[in-house]
C-alpha cells in the first residue's frame, strides 16, 4: 500500500462538495456544515433530492448549488477541502424503480467524486450504509462482518452498489493515497423524508395521520432501529473530521420490532389507525442494529435524541405534507 499523501496544511475557510445535496441527509449536512463556517458547493439531479430541501439557503453567500448527474465528470475551478459523497436512491421504493441508475450512481458516481476528491487533494467520505450486511447473519453488526448479500435478488441493486462503492473508495485509497472516510449509515429518520418513498417511518406516520391502517409486513417480529437525522449527522462529521480510515457504524443501537414501532406512532399521533398485516418482501432483513463501539471509541459519539422526541420532530413535519 502506498504511503498516504500528507495533505497540505488549509488556511482561510474550508469549503466542502456534497453530492446528493438535495436530498433528505445531503441538505441537512449542508446545513451542518454552514453553521461551522464552511462554504458548501451541493450537487443534485433531483432524481430523488428536491428543491424543498435547499431552498432556506437561498441568498446565502456560503453556499451554491449545481445541478447536476453525478456521474458526469465535476469540474469545480474553486479549491476543495471536502468530498461528502450522497448522492444516490436510498429507499426501496428509489431503487426498485431506480436499479440502473442506483448502480450507476454507486459505481461511475463514486468515481466521479473520488476523481474531484484527488484533483482536489480533498478528503473524501462515503455515505455507505447498513445495507452492505445485507440479510445479516451476525447480531448486531459489526464493521468487521462481511455481510449476507444475494447478489440477484430485488435489493441487489442498491446493496452491491454500496459495496462496490466502499471497494472503490479503499482501491482510491490504496493507489492514489486519497484520505478517505467510510460511514455505514443505519436507518435515519427526520424532517425532509417523502412520505412515499417507502421507508417504514414515513410510510407509518402517513398511513396514522390520514387514520389509514398501518401497514406491517410479515408478523412484524423483524427489528430496526431508529437514529434521528440531526445525530447521525453529527456523527458523520466527527467521522469526517477523525483521523481513521476504517469503516465506521453511525446509528441508534436501541432495537426494536416494526410492531413496536407501529404501536409507538399510533401512540405519538393519537391515530385511530388499524394495523394490518402483509407478506413480507424478498430478502427484507430480520435483523438490524449497528454495534457502535467503533464510533464511541474514535469519535466519542452516541446519539443522544430519543425516539419519542425525535418522532414528535418528524410528525410535526408531515402534519403539513398529508
Amino acid at each position: 500500500m502506498p504511503v498516504q499523501k500528507k495533505r497540505p496544511a488549509k488556511v482561510g475557510q474550508p469549503k466542502s462538495v456534497v453530492t446528493g445535496g438535495a436530498g433528505f441527509l445531503g441538505s441537512h449536512l449542508a446545513d451542518l456544515l454552514l453553521k461551522r463556517g464552511h462554504k458548501v458547493i451541493a450537487i443534485d439531479n433531483f432524481v430523488t433530492g428536491t428543491v424543498d430541501n435547499i431552498a432556506h439557503l437561498g441568498g446565502n453567500p456560503n453556499f451554491k448549488f449545481i445541478q447536476q448527474d453525478v456521474t458526469e465528470f465535476i469540474f469545480l475551478d474553486v479549491p476543495v477541502d471536502y468530498v461528502w459523497h450522497f448522492a444516490s436512491p436510498a429507499s426501496p421504493i428509489d431503487y426498485l424503480e431506480l436499479p440502473i441508475q442506483t448502480m450507476k450512481v454507486g459505481s461511475l458516481g463514486t468515481h466521479k467524486a473520488l476523481g474531484l476528491a484527488k484533483q482536489k487533494g480533498a478528503r473524501f467520505l462515503l455515505a455507505s450504509t447498513s445495507e452492505i450486511y445485507g440479510d445479516p447473519l451476525v447480531h448486531p453488526q459489526t464493521e468487521d462482518y462481511w455481510g449476507n448479500v444475494n447478489t440477484i435478488g430485488p435489493r441487489s441493486c442498491y446493496d452491491e452498489a454500496k459495496r462496490f462503492a466502499e471497494a472503490m473508495t479503499m482501491a482510491y485509497h490504496r493507489a492514489h493515497g486519497v484520505d478517505i472516510r467510510i460511514v455505514r449509515i443505519f436507518n435515519t429518520y427526520g424532517p425532509r423524508m417523502r412520505l412515499n418513498d417507502g421507508r417504514v417511518v414515513p410510510a407509518f406516520i402517513g398511513q396514522a395521520l390520514k387514520n389509514k391502517p398501518i401497514t406491517v409486513f410479515g408478523e412484524g417480529k423483524q427489528t430496526r432501529s431508529f437514529c434521528y437525522c440531526a445525530d447521525l449527522i453529527e456523527g458523520i462529521y466527527r467521522l469526517m473530521m477523525s483521523s481513521t480510515n476504517l469503516p465506521v457504524n453511525i446509528g441508534n443501537p436501541i432495537e426494536m420490532t416494526v410492531l413496536e414501532f407501529a404501536r409507538e406512532i399510533l401512540r405519538i399521533t393519537g391515530a385511530r389507525s388499524k394495523i394490518v398485516f402483509k407478506p413480507l418482501p424478498q430478502d427484507d432483513p430480520k435483523q438490524r442494529r449497528p454495534d457502535i463501539t467503533r464510533a464511541k471509541k474514535l469519535l466519542r459519539w452516541e446519539p443522544k435524541i430519543h425516539l419519542a422526541e425525535g418522532l414528535a420532530k418528524t410528525i410535526d413535519y408531515f402534519r403539513d405534507k398529508v
